[in-house]
């Protein structure tokens, strides 16, 4: 058996391979409510023998939209149609997961085929939150530096949205805290200069996340495993900016208070990053952080062939695959690794089997 379809237990679940979907904007929603679109999308990375499903980054209020056409999980009538996806991602034996974000100061944006700029039409846009008023473009308007009462109704949108991701049938919840996003924002000292509890040092910068993520532990079942997706470096070197050393104490703090696995990217908190990409160019992180915090860890990042994948597993870099540009290209990308790897316990759907390769 290979590395990368053997399976991995975690808490009461059991994934049958280590091939994950990962969260990937489809900006396709409105109002928040999933669509067709949304199930046939995440269905079909299913029946294509993926291990874990997730959803697209999936907003926690309605200000927490990258777009006005992200997927949303603030109110409860969003419920019926993320149970439908869910019902369906089960029935093919894949675990439905879900992200849970804010998008912070990028927020209000338009969708990426429209530019992807600022939302300018008034009723469509809004003001962005953020924990110091400090734009991601100079040239933008500064979103709204956060008080306290919105920091409160922040931890009351996470916790009522992951209220309503179990009542859907999600069983792995990821909070998301990474590609400058909100939760990055806060972490990162280039957009905090808050100088509350809330910013300023290590210990004060990561306490939103860590609060958040003890509150949602607290309500999320024993049995079923929470995830942290971070930016592991901002990619800013000549600056005093979030780095793989910060990453790993703080995949301290998250192990202790009952995170399961850190999924494992970067960058995005800057328009001046400077990212060395390459295949498999955040894969340092997911390693570093597994072996030096002792915790769990996705790789995610340029893995585009199986037997990269199998590598990654077979030499303890991380546990899980996250895939995510090759899954937009190849639905289907378990089918032809698990032939590349000779695989052949890889169970084909019984309407697909006439087609498997001998």
């Amino acid at each position: 058996m290979s590395f990368l379809f053997q399976d991995l237990r975690l808490r009461s679940l059991t994934i049958k391979n280590r091939i994950v979907v990962s969260p990937m904007c489809q900006y396709s929603s409105k109002d928040g409510f999933a669509t067709d679109w949304h199930l046939v999308h995440l269905g079909t990375r299913a029946v294509g023998g993926a291990g874990i499903v997730f959803t697209e980054a999936t907003a926690v209020s309605p200000k927490g939209r990258i777009s006005y056409a992200d997927l949303g999980i603030w109110q409860d009538e969003h419920i019926e149609g993320l149970e439908r996806i869910t019902r369906f991602l089960k029935t093919q034996g894949a675990i439905p997961a879900i992200q849970l974000a804010h998008a912070g100061r990028k927020a209000s944006r338009m969708t990426p085929w429209e530019g992807g700029g600022p939302i300018e039409d008034s009723d469509l846009a809004w003001q962005p939150l953020g924990p110091s008023a400090i734009p991601f473009h100079a040239n933008e308007p500064a979103p709204h530096a956060m008080d306290q009462g919105d920091i409160q109704q922040l931890k009351a949108d996470f916790r009522l949205a992951a209220e309503r991701a179990l009542r859907a049938g999600f069983q792995i919840l990821e909070i998301h805290a990474a590609h400058g996003y909100l939760l990055h924002s806060f972490l990162s000292p280039i957009s905090n200069q808050r100088t509350d509890q809330y910013g300023g040092t290590f210990e004060n910068r990561i306490r939103l996340l860590l609060e958040i993520t003890k509150d949602l532990r607290s309500f999320w079942p024993a049995d079923l495993p929470l995830f942290v997706r971070i930016s592991a470096d901002d990619w800013l070197p000549d600056r005093a900016a979030w780095t793989i050393e910060a990453s790993i104490q703080l995949a301290g703090e998250l192990k202790a208070l009952g995170v399961d696995l850190v999924d494992t990217s970067s960058a995005g908190l800057h328009p001046e990053q400077k990212i060395k990409v390459g295949a498999g160019y955040q894969l340092s992180f997911a390693e570093r952080i597994k072996k030096e915090a002792g915790i769990m860890t996705g790789a995610v990042g340029m893995i585009t062939s199986a037997e990269q994948a199998e590598t990654i597993i077979r030499s303890g870099q991380a546990d899980l695959i996250f895939i995510a540009r090759e899954f937009l290209r190849n639905p289907y990308f378990p089918y032809q690794a698990a032939q590349l790897l000779h695989e052949k316990d890889f169970q084909w759907p019984n309407q697909y089997v006439r087609a498997k390769l001998k």
